[in-house]
């Protein structure tokens, strides 16, 4: 019986977006077809953390991940320790976990959530198409699931897509 070499990745890996946030990659690696685990505690223990990436899913970073956590994820699947820890908010920047904040215009040019939409500072208006961010389905009125959930694009309620939630997002005027 040969030992597993503990270099060699275990799970399938999963590219992250370009500004996802740890929330929306985290369920995206544990819905991947090659690793199919069925909740965050799963994919901690197989990572050996425990119930610790339950929370960094739900955006609850109090105590702040250590690179020890994120580097057993990491290692897991063969991702640089850097591209995790470039997914979770900055420790300069409040950050506000509730409501869960969208903008379906990024969404529609790369479908991930972001981390910057949850910044208290940012005052619900995305910075790239200068829209307030939906903060609750505009056709249901039900708050936004958690990304770790987001799985088809589309309200978990009423099932409205999120690209067609565009023309509720305002503009919003610069100050002179």
């Amino acid at each position: 019986m040969s030992q597993i070499d503990d270099r060699v990745p275990q799970l399938g890996y999963v590219e992250p977006f370009e500004h996802e946030s740890i929330s929306h990659y985290l369920g995206r690696l544990r819905r991947f077809k090659a690793n199919s685990l069925p909740s965050a505690y799963s994919l901690g223990q197989a990572a050996g953390i425990g119930g610790i990436i339950a929370r960094w899913e739900k955006l609850y970073f109090n105590p702040f991940p250590t690179d020890e956590e994120l580097g057993s994820i990491a290692s897991l699947i063969g991702l640089d320790l850097s591209r995790f820890q470039d997914m979770l908010p900055s420790r300069e920047i409040t950050f506000q976990p509730r409501p869960i904040r969208l903008c379906v215009a990024c969404y529609g040019e790369s479908p991930c959530h972001r981390m910057e939409w949850q910044y208290k500072d940012v005052v619900a208006v995305c910075q790239h198409h200068n829209l307030r961010l939906l903060e609750r389905c505009p056709q249901c009125k039900k708050p936004f699931e958690i990304p770790a959930l987001w799985t088809a694009d589309r309200c978990h309620h009423c099932q409205m897509r999120f690209t067609s939630m565009v023309k509720y997002q305002a503009r919003i005027k610069k100050a002179r």
